[in-house]
């Protein structure tokens, strides 16, 4: 593969029992010059390589808009709302993330498309030391949310690991708690399970670089384990680098199973199971 390639991959063989993508973002993006895809599209070929639902996250005011609107009316599609750790330290600067959490409340309270809170978390990655009040104030906005409504919550944690432990086991965390595109290490891993938290893996769990987080798979209850893309980004090896989408999470699957010690009709099958567990039937 080329370094300059951005087209989308090719549809990988379709999965012998249907999974859901639980943490993806289909909105038209920015973040690639290939073409979006509609959303036609995503939810066509998503289901052409057996992906047949769809948790689609709206992390900031215009897409959580979107998002609801989507979950309405697709039958494939539903929603998990937030405003966003980075976006939540922005927004305090010019004093509008009060307003903007209001109307997720509002969002969240609207429709029972809306399955999850999320996602919501810490990122001392993108935002510095004068964020970070801002972010944890979000977070634990976004935690009782989540509890207020009997929802699930979707976690970003990007180097924030014992922050995001620590406030969790702090405030509460919610039944259904989810590490979405878990970053952590087998000793994490250990910890989310004595939780009973999910760990959702990406395809960053097939990258050269991912050993740490096939060994978190390994350490996991079959029972706690979800797949997801976070598409557009961290399309799976061999891939990565070009634009991802809701179809290519037989590629992440295929890793997952062979971890989990199933085959992989096996692994979707308790996948799909655990998928159901956290955000219901639809």
């Amino acid at each position: 593969m080329m370094a300059s390639d951005r087209s989308y991959p090719p549809l990988p063989a379709p999965l012998p029992y249907p999974v859901t993508d639980n943490h993806t973002h289909i909105e038209p993006s920015q973040y690639f010059p290939a073409e979006p895809l509609a959303l036609d599209q995503q939810v066509a070929q998503a289901e052409a390589a057996g992906v047949s639902r769809i948790v689609q996250c709206g992390c900031d005011l215009k897409s959580a808009r979107w998002t609801v609107e989507v979950a309405i009316n697709n039958r494939a599609v539903v929603g998990a709302i937030a405003i966003h750790p980075n976006d939540a330290a922005r927004l305090a600067q010019s004093n509008g993330y009060q307003e903007a959490f209001a109307e997720i409340v509002e969002l969240a309270q609207s429709n029972d498309r809306v399955r999850a809170i999320g996602e919501t978390g810490l990122d001392y990655f993108r935002t510095g030391l004068k964020g970070r009040p801002a972010q944890m104030r979000a977070f634990r906005d976004h935690i009782a949310l989540a509890k207020q409504l009997g929802l699930a919550l979707q976690i970003h944690d990007r180097d924030a690991h014992d922050d995001v432990i620590e406030t969790l086991l702090r405030d509460g965390a919610p039944e259904r708690t989810v590490f979405h595109c878990f970053s952590g290490d087998r000793q994490m891993a250990a910890l989310a399970a004595k939780q009973g938290w999910y760990c959702s893996f990406a395809g960053t769990v097939t990258f050269k670089s991912g050993e740490e987080l096939r060994h978190a798979v390994s350490e996991l209850p079959r029972e706690l384990i979800l797949v997801e893309t976070d598409a557009p980004y961290l399309t799976p090896d061999p891939f990565r680098g070009r634009p991802n989408a809701p179809y290519m999470v037989p590629l992440t699957m295929a890793v997952l199973a062979e971890r989990m010690g199933l085959s992989i009709e096996g692994a979707c099958q308790q996948i799909q199971r655990n998928t159901s567990e956290v955000y219901g039937n639809w």
